[in-house]
């Protein structure tokens, strides 16, 4: 990337994402700091970005997704002096080695893309940094409660189950190979299925402050799970409704304030752990996905390394980043305002990968 950024006008960046996941928070926090801004959209969905072009300089319009890592879009982008933003659709959309090896600079680590593929090396990135995890088993382990079984990838929860057995995950896991959202049964994750609050935390790392932020907090609505809990338990026991964890949404969350400091050690531990394992370490957001239980005990079951759909809520800033920059300030504005300070004082490469 040093190359690709000596070819820059690093007073005329331009900031791009896919048009997809979180893009008009990217944009619009992305527009308040200065910045112009490019929507890689496929044809499909230009109809509804053009509603936004006011945040939106510049559209790239593909054919579909894996037409990103062509020469003719990369020059494109080169030519915008693009620096691209991932979200949780990115990988997931374009496949790893494109969003790995994309020859424009990503503000963000590419070398966490690789792990948050593998579910196996997520837990143990985790674990390797003292943050508690839930019990995690494989296929073919004695399974001696109840258990969440998670596919690969940002499918958003699509085909996730609930077991109680080693016969129900082979079952569940053999249902979903026919339906193609698994190749094989070695790609899952099997973790014990924590009872609790989910609690999804926020987090911006900044190289150039040297400081975690804690910017907001969420909870998933998440089909059919969530609406199973409005019946009687009766009628989903006589009609054997089964929960579905498709997420759908995101609901504000404040916590109180004394759990705050495991949130804000937990995060200093993610950051150091991927300076460590990963260098130069995360820039920028990522999320710890956790449940609390009743004896206020948080346990993290996921991470995601990039900007996560939860903080679409706070578009005009949550009650956490108001206390850090005391005006209001999105995850997608605080990229930016990470970026202009890389240029402010001349160290655009401690952003950008």
């Amino acid at each position: 990337m040093s190359e690709v950024l000596r070819s820059y006008d690093l007073s005329n960046l331009s900031i791009a994402t896919l048009a997809s996941h979180s893009a008009l928070q990217i944009f619009h926090g992305a527009k308040l700091e200065g910045f112009k801004t490019v929507a890689i959209v496929t044809k499909d969905r230009l109809w509804f970005y053009e509603n936004f072009k006011h945040l939106i300089d510049h559209f790239i319009v593909l054919d579909g997704w894996g037409r990103l890592c062509s020469e003719e879009v990369v020059k494109k982008l080169q030519s915008l002096n693009a620096v691209l933003i991932p979200h949780g659709s990115y990988v997931e959309y374009v496949g790893l080695d494109c969003a790995e090896g994309i020859e424009v600079p990503i503000l963000g680590l590419r070398k966490l893309f690789r792990v948050e593929a593998d579910q196996w090396a997520k837990m143990g990135l985790l674990q390797r940094a003292g943050i508690p995890i839930p019990k995690l088993y494989r296929v073919n382990d004695l399974i001696d409660g109840l258990v969440i079984v998670k596919l690969p990838g940002a499918k958003g929860g699509r085909g996730y189950f609930i077991a109680r057995s080693n016969e129900e995950v082979v079952e569940g896991l053999k249902k979903r190979l026919s339906e193609g959202l698994i190749k094989s049964f070695d790609e899952v994750m099997i973790q014990e299925y924590l009872i609790g609050v989910p609690a999804y935390f926020h987090y911006f790392y900044s190289p150039i402050l040297n400081r975690v932020e804690v910017l907001g907090v969420d909870i998933r609505y998440e089909s059919n799970v969530d609406g199973l809990k409005r019946l009687p338990y009766e009628v989903v026991s006589e009609f054997k409704l089964n929960p579905t964890f498709v997420v759908v949404g995101n609901i504000p969350l404040v916590l109180r304030e004394s759990i705050l400091t495991k949130v804000l050690e937990y995060g200093i531990k993610f950051v150091e752990v991927t300076k460590k394992e990963l260098p130069p370490g995360v820039i920028g957001p990522f999320c710890l996905e956790s449940v609390i239980d009743d004896s206020m005990e948080v346990k993290v079951f996921e991470f995601s390394g990039r900007i996560v759909a939860g903080t679409n809520l706070y578009i005009n800033g949550s009650p956490y980043s108001y206390l850090y920059w005391d005006e209001p300030m999105s995850t997608g504005r605080r990229l930016a305002r990470e970026l202009k300070l890389a240029i402010k004082y001349g160290v655009v490469e401690k952003v950008l990968t």
